[in-house]
């Protein structure tokens, strides 16, 4: 590849290596098998570089659940704090920043270049392990579409390239004639030289949403769910003749942005402006296709889209405003990090929601290790009323008042006292705010129970978490139990 020279500038190559960072993370993981502890740090490296606004682009899995950050220009030896200035974690991307200015005295910063084609040649930066020094690798990238980011388990257009990369490459850019052209992400651990890099418009999408409000509010989705159309006697079902084509929509989630304007039924043919074929997929240039939901993932939370639906026999134009982000479509949340589990501990009884971080818990192999109760949840992982949470009793603390109950695990709870339950806020809502009767009953989809006396179950809920070493009976998340105003009776209600 060749190099460019700009008047009074330094070679392309040069420019670039003195923009790279090696980054030192010191993470700690919350432990969600004992959500109330976390598990003991660990450091780990990365890559980044410097872009514009005295800024470090990175992956968010180089700082995720950080707790302490340095880093390092390429060629020098001192290192400097760091923070998270933003990070999205579903586009695995980061942003860092250094207060002490003399960490970018010389430093040039990178801009961003075009999506590249494909077999086109490009540069991977990093500090992979195996050395401490810059590590520059060449490779093509082989092709562009949907594709899986195992940091939070979303998908987004990717790129993949054969590059060598290797632990500590992660966050490191990949360039073209001296420009980003994306971020390396993760490779393929089982196949040889196959990674994966963060594509320019992912890129530009976390920074202009982090740009316009000081956050990231993260990427929106129509909030249906689709199933391609290619049978064609499918087709013909749904009124559509055999060169029509699109995808059926046979679930509208609760609360989405398309509830009240798209029906279950709808055939999906257009969004903004591109067909959509039968088997889901859009042409996002020439002779190259990803998923339609690429063209929702362009837009930024509060925009609106055009979409043309196949309804009662025509075509009906409908414009649907993006309300939300789209990790809200999940009833098993995304993996969860920079924040604490959330927990409920009654009678000695742990409640909390189901968790794709609660699943890890099993190790490597946890989707044929986990129970197949749990991990079956995410096969169809769309939940059926707004906000809704499998809510577990994940485990007994033993303890006289929970008798009989030592040996309950990953329960699922759907009832308190005749209620069900929605998510674990409203599991607290009922046991403490609702009707006080003298005893609180659990109900799981089998039918089965847990009933616990409510005055015994309170009265040992302080020496319950004493015995096990437990600072709070709940989550800083949750609500706190409702203030009793008492009498000269010694009665009380709640105010």
């Amino acid at each position: 590849m060749a190099l460019t020279m700009a008047a009074g500038a330094a070679p392309d190559d040069e420019r670039v290596r003195d923009s790279i960072v090696k980054i030192y993370t010191v993470h700690q993981r919350p432990n969600y098998w004992n959500p109330w502890t976390s598990y003991g740090p660990r450091s780990s490296t990365g890559s980044g570089c410097i872009i514009e606004g005295r800024r470090i682009l990175s992956n968010a899995h180089v700082v995720g659940n950080q707790t302490f950050i340095q880093v390092r220009r390429n060629g020098e030896a001192r290192r400097f704090p760091a923070r998270v200035l933003a990070v999205s974690h579903e586009a695995d991307l980061a942003l860092l920043e250094v207060e002490d200015e003399r960490f970018f005295e010389g430093a040039p910063s990178l801009e961003f270049g075009p999506l590249p084609a494909t077999r086109q040649e490009v540069l991977v930066y990093g500090f992979p392990l195996g050395g401490d020094t810059l590590s520059v690798t060449r490779g093509v990238l082989s092709r562009i579409e949907h594709q899986s980011y195992a940091h939070a388990s979303t998908e987004f257009l990717a790129g993949q390239i054969d590059a060598a990369i290797n632990p500590g490459n992660s966050g490191g850019p990949v360039i073209v004639d001296g420009r980003i052209v994306g971020v390396v992400m993760q490779s393929i651990g089982t196949a040889e030289n196959i990674g994966y890099m963060v594509p320019p418009p992912i890129i530009e999408h976390v920074l202009t949403d982090f740009e316009e409000n000081g956050q990231v509010d993260g990427f929106p989705s129509l909030g249906v769910v689709t199933q391609d159309m290619e049978n064609p006697a499918l087709k013909a079902r749904y009124g559509l003749d055999q060169e029509q084509t699109g995808v059926l929509i046979f679930r509208v989630l609760p609360g989405s942005p398309s509830a009240g304007i798209l029906r279950e039924g709808d055939v999906l043919l257009s969004i903004a402006g591109q067909p959509v074929a039968d088997d889901g997929t859009i042409e996002f240039r020439p002779r190259e296709r990803t998923r339609a939901s690429y063209l929702v993932q362009r837009r930024q939370i509060g925009e609106s889209i055009d979409v043309t639906v196949w309804r009662d026999g025509e075509a009906l134009d409908v414009q649907v405003p993006l309300t939300r982000s789209m990790l809200r479509d999940l009833l098993v949340p995304a993996e969860q990090y920079d924040q604490l589990p959330s927990y409920f501990v009654y009678g000695g009884i742990v409640f909390c929601p189901l968790s794709r971080n609660l699943l890890r818990e099993w190790g490597s192999n946890w989707f044929d290790k986990a129970p197949k109760d749990l991990t079956s949840r995410l096969l169809f992982n769309v939940p059926e009323k707004e906000d809704e949470e499998v809510v577990l009793a994940l485990k007994v603390l033993a303890a006289d008042v929970n008798e009989g109950y030592h040996s309950v695990g990953n329960w699922t709870v759907s009832e308190v006292n005749g209620v069900e339950v929605l998510n674990l806020r409203h599991l607290v809502e009922i046991v403490e705010q609702g009707e006080r009767g003298p005893f609180v009953e659990f109900v799981n989809a089998r039918g089965q129970k847990i009933v616990l006396a409510r005055e015994e179950a309170e009265a040992a809920g302080p020496s319950i978490l004493q015995t096990y070493r437990i600072d709070a009976d709940r989550s800083p998340d949750l609500p706190r139990p409702p203030v009793v105003k008492r009498g000269d009776d010694g009665d009380g209600e709640p105010e």
